[in-house]
């Protein structure tokens, strides 16, 4: 179904306040599962178009959009921003703080384009309501927390979201990235990667800095433990397949001339597959046992703190989404791409009720940015924000509507 005039003839007459409202989410980002204002203004905005919400996971927002018989779709966004101190230069960059877990403070921004993932979910939900006769059936809407720490989308579900939702037929989902502003690109099976995080105590024994023969090193240690663990993709891993082991953090000690009794290091693994992933875990705690048995020091302690599931689109509704945003877009302006190394919690809501879902990413950056030797900068940068933010957001809420119409439109 195409909705070129009428949609565009709707985003033209909004233009203005849909830039507005992204300038506004943007100056204003909050970090995972403590977007309290955040989901206040999403609140508001859903009930003046006369809409219920519930609130689910903490700060997660649902709305559903009824109009009659027919399907159920859903559509999410998520709404989180990152400790990051942001550089853009933007008159409406963010100078928000935040606090960290651990009590400390950041600057935070919306380094990974969750504001117009918001945006664009808001204008989805105000152009259902106000253009009910194009469609039948519901719409879930919903606004997700906590997407960055992998947190949301499972504190929603455990929230008893789908126990008190109708449940949807499709779920669908979009995200902002370094590609052509007007340009859609989309993987069909493996979407994203799977991914762990990990962290690991080294325990060693403290000592004077000038007798290491009375201590046990957790920092030389540790560094024998990283250094190793880079051979699992190098080494045990089949050229065949996607793995990545990445040592993030590294910490230990607090004095010079003292060697503490632990070190600290934390590691993010991605992988395409569920039998990859096992190996590579199996590797990880192998090798970290053995380097701390071979010097004869305390077993370390290995936690995971968070994982994402592998985000999998369904091939048949990949295919329904390819011919409706490339009708609503240009065929050359929408992109059967490949699978992304990043990882994303979105699946979550599909996997735990079994039902397809498709997940897909936009454009941010006017052609223009693609001119010099330097690409622009991506997701999670200081630098990262759309330059062309009128397109940009044209684009994503075309897409959105395509998928969602293709599935209740009339």
């Amino acid at each position: 179904m195409s909705l070129n005039t009428t949609l565009r003839s709707a985003i033209s007459d909004n233009l203005a306040q849909t830039v507005a409202d992204y300038k506004d989410f943007h100056r204003t980002p909050e970090l995972s599962m403590q977007e309290t204002q955040t989901a206040a203004t999403i609140r508001s905005k859903l009930e003046a178009l006369g809409l219920e919400t519930r609130t689910y996971g903490g700060t997660g927002i649902v709305s559903v959009i009824e109009n009659g018989e027919g399907p159920v779709v859903a559509y999410r966004a998520d709404t989180d921003g990152l400790p990051i101190a942001e550089d853009t230069g933007y008159d409406y960059a963010s100078t928000a703080e935040g606090t960290l877990p651990d009590g400390s403070t950041t600057k935070v921004m919306h380094g990974c384009g969750h504001d117009t993932h918001i945006t664009v979910g808001l204008y989805l939900a105000r152009y259902l309501v106000e253009h009910k006769d194009l469609w039948s059936g519901s719409a879930v809407m919903i606004f997700q927390p906590g997407e960055e720490t992998g947190e949301g989308a499972r504190a929603m579900l455990d929230d008893g979201l789908w126990d008190s939702t109708v449940k949807p037929e499709v779920i669908y989902g979009q995200h902002v990235w370094p590609g052509k502003a007007g340009h859609v690109y989309v993987a069909k099976e493996t979407a994203m990667a799977m991914s762990d995080c990990i962290k690991v105590t080294v325990r060693g024994k403290q000592a004077h800095g000038s007798q290491p023969e009375n201590s046990v090193d957790p920092i030389v240690l540790g560094a024998y433990m990283i250094t190793r663990l880079q051979s699992i993709v190098s080494r045990e891993i089949s050229g065949r397949d996607m793995a990545v082991v990445t040592v993030g953090t590294f910490h230990g000690g607090l004095k010079e001339n003292i060697i503490p009794d632990s070190a600290e290091f934390k590691l993010n693994i991605r992988t395409f597959n569920e039998e990859v992933r096992e190996v590579v875990l199996n590797r990880i705690e192998r090798i970290i046992l053995a380097e701390a048995q071979a010097s004869g020091a305390p077993e370390p302690i290995i936690e995971e703190m968070y994982r994402f599931p592998r985000c999998y689109n369904d091939p048949a509704t990949t295919d329904q989404f390819l011919e409706a945003a490339g009708s609503e877009l240009g065929a050359e302006q929408v992109h059967l791409d490949q699978a992304v190394t990043g990882s994303e919690d979105f699946g979550a809501f599909g996997d735990d009720i079994d039902v397809p879902y498709v997940y897909w990413f936009f454009g941010g950056y006017s052609p223009a940015k693609f001119d010099g030797d330097e690409p622009p900068a991506g997701n999670h940068s200081p630098f990262f924000a759309p330059d062309d933010v009128e397109t940009t957001l044209e684009t994503g809420i075309r897409a959105a509507l395509s998928a969602v119409l293709s599935t209740v439109g009339k």
